[in-house]
């Protein structure tokens, strides 16, 4: 069953490869990852659709959590979230074939970001099961050439992140650390 994981993790050099390392260890196979930094540059959010038993789900987000860099991972699979995917599709059709793939884009939501005389190249955004329909949809005018971006997931739930505040510039490391603990009591 696939499993959806947004991870709010610190942006550094190493970081990706602790969570596909983590996952690739226990055998599961990530189906799509997307990672990208926040408005913090600090900090990135990445989604990551995986191939998990479903009594295993709790498991892999309780060791995902236990990883260096990760500051937070919640299973978005059931919750309510918004999931996106991008795709971008290069169609090469007849000249008598355009209308109706422009027609076939414009029903999708699709969106032409290049034509040439051999065809178009659309843009197209939604959930998974829409965009294997378009694509479907397209095959069916002529040769196509696809490219898609993986899966991008926002959680709905009210659910807010608790972060230590940051540490004043110049702070010596024993007034950080002063601070941060008189913040937990």
């Amino acid at each position: 069953m696939q499993q959806i994981i947004s991870l709010l993790m610190e942006n550094k050099p190493g970081a990706l490869m602790r969570v596909t390392g983590l996952l690739s260890q226990r055998g599961y196979n990530i189906e799509s990852l997307t990672v990208a930094r926040t408005l913090d540059p600090t900090l990135s959010r990445m989604t990551i659709t995986v191939d998990v038993e479903p009594n295993t789900r709790t498991q892999v987000i309780k060791q995902m959590n236990k990883l260096i860099n990760v500051l937070q991972a919640t299973d978005v699979t059931e919750g309510p979230a918004v999931n996106r995917e991008l795709v971008l599709v290069r169609v090469r059709t007849t000249q008598q074939n355009r209308t109706a793939v422009l027609k076939e884009a414009e029903i999708f939501q699709a969106r032409v970001v290049d034509s040439t005389l051999e065809g178009f190249a659309l843009e197209a955004t939604g959930d998974p099961e829409k965009l294997d329909e378009f694509i479907d949809v397209m095959r069916s005018y002529g040769e196509i050439e696809v490219t898609r971006s993986g899966m991008v997931s926002m959680s709905l739930d009210n659910k807010k992140l608790r972060l230590s505040p940051p540490v004043p510039r110049g702070a010596a490391p024993e007034e950080a650390l002063e601070l941060q603990n008189a913040e937990h009591q």
